[in-house]
């Protein structure tokens, strides 16, 4: 009878909301026919490729031609064409590149897909010359023509799959290719990972509900339909389809996570754990000994030895580059903040750096002189303090131009924690845990919290956990990623928080 009741309340609580209705996935194949349609999309990129390689032998001047009476047919280069797709297609699998995670980073995909058609291309050249040795199929593959498949198969091959994340997308707007997720957890954490699933249906999820420990809903997320607590796990994944569950309890004894795991295994239901605060500010661990005792090391600095020589060339050469470049628009923005209102152009502020160290950030004046009449605050939207100009240069990230020179100076690195201001980081340092962490490194034009929407007035906590991560986990092609999502979100104009 208990059960019963449950079962009816849950029911009762899902009535009258479309989004949270216990129903399955709609085409339970979805998944294989996409990745079907994603090898298929491959094969065709990768005959492209070919072809154009092909034609650019012949026509391209960046090798010597050959003489177009020498040179083998395209049909005659078939059975290379298909060892060179199979090998690449096995490659592609054993690399887990058809694995179709929710979410990806373009600039992860794009560098995966570049190197594993790299090593494809040189797997089928070495085992063609092999395997055809002496047979009707023995032929030429020329190291111009290696090159050119491997430049055309790298583009087209990523444009494909480009392609294909739209058509994906298309689906997962149509609720073609959704999963049933159920959260449970405790807190906010809980109500903010529910909130961002259902804002962004691009991550293919029909979210059924929320499962707290108390059973109540949160006025300040009104959109969240809470289902019931967690007394009652068991009875949802019973009485309705789940394909995903979220656990986010941070707070939770090991005990207790591990008898909800148990709960909610049902078949080919898939459990994610959202980490408690300290995995997730500890990035990778690795093991250590000590005189044959095993340790695990949960707080390294990835920026040491050479690291650093090589962070601070690439800030030297990038800033350098840049004021060089920029210099003629930084004179026109100049003379516009003069043309608008007297004043100086730049504006300098305290800011505090590597180790504590305090030093004077550049910055293009976007405010009124008595902006900070009344004492420091956060910048909020449609502030009245911020000139007509500095509205836009705010919004385009181009007031922070100018730290070019603290980059130059050694100050500041193109990348990194963002630097604060002493005021707010003696505040932040007696709230948050390990803030004074974030000063291990240089404080930077852009960083990981920034690219991930944390700038301005938004949770301390979070962008501390983000700054730390970088800390502990740099490597130079992370900064590349995070310049390169800096640049095209300011072209985008779509930087969270920047007013």
């Amino acid at each position: 009878m208990e059960g019963n009741s449950k079962a009816h309340s849950i029911a009762s609580n899902l009535n009258g909301s479309p989004m949270n209705q216990p129903q399955g996935k709609r085409y339970p194949a979805i998944n294989t026919l996409l990745t079907i349609l994603l090898v298929l999309i491959d094969v065709a990129m990768l005959g492209i490729a070919f072809a154009f390689a092909y034609h650019a032998r012949l026509n391209l001047p960046l090798f010597p031609s050959p003489d177009p009476l020498g040179v083998p047919s395209l049909e005659r280069y078939l059975p290379l064409l298909v060892l060179s797709i199979a090998i690449t297609l096995v490659v592609f699998y054993l690399n887990q590149l058809y694995h179709q995670p929710r979410t990806v980073s373009r600039m992860d995909s794009f560098r995966n897909v570049i190197g594993m058609v790299t090593i494809s291309a040189l797997l089928a050249s070495a085992i063609q010359d092999v395997i055809f040795r002496g047979t009707v199929l023995e032929i030429d593959y020329p190291r111009s023509l290696l090159f050119y498949f491997t430049l055309f198969a790298s583009l087209l091959v990523n444009i494909g799959r480009e392609g294909f994340r739209a058509i994906r997308l298309v689906l997962r707007h149509s609720k073609l290719d959704t999963d049933n997720l159920l959260v449970i957890g405790s807190g906010t954490v809980v109500f903010d990972l529910a909130s961002r699933v259902a804002q962004n249906p691009s991550l293919g999820y029909n979210l059924l509900g929320v499962l707290t420990r108390d059973g109540h809903a949160r006025v300040d997320f009104p959109s969240i339909k809470v289902i019931g607590d967690l007394e009652q796990v068991s009875t949802v994944m019973d009485t309705m389809t789940v394909d995903q569950v979220i656990i986010a309890l941070p707070d939770s004894k090991r005990t207790e996570l591990v008898e909800l795991i148990n709960q909610c295994q049902r078949g080919n239901v898939g459990v994610k754990v959202y980490p408690d605060i300290l995995a997730y500010m500890s990035g990778d661990m690795n093991m250590d000994d000590l005189g044959g005792m095993p340790l695990i090391t949960v707080r390294d600095v990835a920026l040491r030895g050479w690291k650093l020589s090589l962070k601070r060339a690439m800030d030297i050469i990038g800033a350098g580059v840049g004021l060089t470049l920029l210099s003629p628009f930084m004179l026109i923005t100049a003379l516009w903040i003069r043309a608008e209102s007297s004043g100086p152009t730049f504006y300098m502020q305290e800011r505090m750096g590597l180790d504590g160290k305090r030093f004077q950030m550049i910055k293009f004046r976007s405010m009124r002189l008595d902006a900070e009449s009344h004492g420091p605050g956060w910048t909020v939207q449609d502030d009245p303090r911020v000139t007509r100009i500095g509205r836009f240069i705010r919004r385009s990230n181009w007031d922070e131009i100018p730290q070019l020179i603290n980059v130059l100076l050694g100050e500041m690195s193109l990348v990194g924690p963002r630097p604060e201001r002493p005021v707010y980081v003696e505040k932040f340092a007696e709230n948050f845990p390990r803030y004074m962490e974030r000063h291990r490194e240089k404080g930077g034009m852009t960083g990981w919290a920034q690219v991930n929407g944390l700038r301005g007035d938004t949770s301390i906590a979070e962008r501390t956990a983000l700054d730390l991560w970088y800390v502990e986990n740099w490597s130079i092609w992370l900064d590349i990623k995070i310049l390169t999502r800096t640049i095209w979100m300011t072209f985008q104009r779509n930087s969270k928080n920047a007013y």
